[in-house]
């Protein structure tokens, strides 16, 4: 008898403490969820992070694991919200860039949507890859190796890449679709 049974997946989402595009966050969060997936709150510091609707301060979510304490094998999948700030904030975060260099070079599905392909120029990870982004980080990537294309979705083995707020229904889509490979 063959098991048809769907396996749940543990997916981190790894944010600054501020500067989160909240949509960016929410929406991959919520598709997550339905598929009956676990998301895991990951950021710099414990407590609480601050999400924003563009420049304006949204709500804020409760931080499940720091991620100097996170472990990429406890974890399916990365998701990197994006904002401006808030990757910009992550790469400067050793722990961060190099959760994300091993989550990456593990080959487990990473997401990252608008500015957050900034943490995956940082981690240096994006070379011989194609993606896209947020148009102003398009210099950054390809100056970093990478391959940018304007396009609503883009994958490139296991990573998922999408320009801004107006492509999430595909990137959610791709990243429920990775989570059950």
């Amino acid at each position: 008898m063959t098991d048809t049974t769907h396996t749940a997946r543990r997916v981190a989402f790894l944010v600054a403490t501020e500067g989160i595009e909240q949509v960016e966050l929410t929406e991959p969060w919520n598709a997550v969820e339905e598929a009956g997936h676990t998301p895991v709150l990951v950021s710099t510091e414990s407590g609480q992070v601050q999400a924003f609707n563009h420049l304006d301060k949204g709500d804020t979510f409760p931080v499940d694991v720091t991620v100097a304490e996170a472990e990429v094998g406890d974890y399916d999948a990365l998701v990197l919200p994006g904002g401006v700030a808030n990757p910009d904030a992550l790469r400067t975060d050793a722990d961060a860039v190099s959760f994300v260099r091993t989550f990456v070079e593990s080959g487990k599905p990473v997401a990252a949507i608008c500015h957050a392909p900034w943490t995956l120029v940082e981690a240096d990870v994006v070379r011989g890859r194609t993606l896209t982004s947020w148009p102003s980080l398009q210099t950054d990537l390809r100056n970093a190796g990478a391959t940018w294309q304007d396009e609503e979705l883009v994958v490139d083995d296991n990573l998922v890449t999408s320009r801004n707020p107006d492509d999430l229904p595909a990137f959610t889509k791709a990243l429920v679709e990775a989570l059950s490979r």
